[in-house]
C-alpha cells in the first residue's frame, strides 16, 4: 500500500522533526548566551585586554584564544557528559540545580587578573603564549565550570562546546580589537545581573523537571 500523500502527510512530518531540531538548537543558543554574558568583565576577558596591550597583534591573539577555549571547553564538556552518566539521575539533578544557583551568585562577584595570570612566555611567540596563558587562566574559571554544568544538563557535547566557545569569542574578540576603550564602556554589573538571572532560571527549570 502506497503511503498517503497530500497536505496532511506534510503536517505529520513537520511535527515529527520539529521537536528534535529544537532540542539540538536550544543547548547551543543557551550556552552561547550565558557564557557570552558571563565572560563580560571576567578574568579571562581582562586577560585578553592585557595580551592585546602587550603584544599588539590581534590575529594571533584571537586564534590563540580560540584554540585554548576549544581545548579547555572540550575537556569540560566531556567531563560534564561523563558525570551525567556516572552519577544517578536524582543526585545529578540536585547537583546541577545547586551548581546553577551557585553560579548565579558567583557571577555577581567582581573579577580581576592577578600578576601570575597575566604572566606570558614571550619566547613562545604571540600565538603560543596566548594559548598557554589563556588555557591556564580558564582552568576553574566561571565559564569552564558553566560548560561542565551545561554539558551535564543537556548531554549535548557538540552543541554546548560550540555554544560556549562562540560565547567566549563574542566577548573576547571585541576586547582584543578595541581594547580598554571597549571595556570601559561596558555595563558590566548589569550584564552580570542578567547572566545571574539566567543561571538562576536554569536552576529552577531543572528543579521543576
Amino acid at each position: 500500500m502506497l503511503p498517503p500523500t497530500g497536505p496532511g502527510c506534510v503536517v505529520i512530518g513537520s511535527h515529527q522533526h520539529g521537536p528534535a531540531e529544537k532540542n539540538k538548537v536550544s543547548p547551543f543558543l543557551i550556552s552561547t548566551g550565558v557564557v557570552g554574558l558571563a565572560e563580560i568583565g571576567d578574568k579571562t576577558q581582562l586577560l585578553a585586554l592585557v595580551l592585546a596591550a602587550r603584544f599588539k597583534k590581534p590575529v594571533p591573539i584571537i586564534l590563540g584564544i580560540l584554540v585554548a577555549t576549544l581545548v579547555n571547553h572540550g575537556f569540560a564538556g566531556a567531563l560534564g557528559e561523563w558525570l551525567s552518566t556516572a552519577i544517578s539521575p536524582a543526585i545529578m539533578k540536585w547537583a546541577i540545580v545547586a551548581s546553577f544557583i551557585g553560579m548565579a551568585i558567583w557571577i555577581l562577584i567582581p573579577d580581576k587578573v592577578d600578576d601570575e595570570d597575566a604572566t606570558t612566555k614571550r619566547q613562545l611567540g604571540v600565538f603560543a603564549s596566548t594559548v598557554v596563558t589563556f588555557f591556564i587562566a580558564e582552568m576553574g574559571d566561571k565559564t569552564q565550570i558553566a560548560t561542565v554544568m551545561l554539558a551535564a544538563r543537556y548531554q549535548d557535547f557538540f552543541g554546548v562546546v560550540a555554544g560556549t566557545t562562540l560565547g567566549m569569542m563574542l566577548a573576547n574578540v571585541p576586547a582584543v580589537l578595541v581594547g580598554h576603550k571597549f571595556a570601559g564602556r561596558l555595563p558590566t554589573k548589569a550584564v552580570h545581573t542578567v547572566a545571574a538571572i539566567i543561571f538562576a532560571i536554569l536552576g529552577i527549570v531543572t528543579l521543576m523537571q
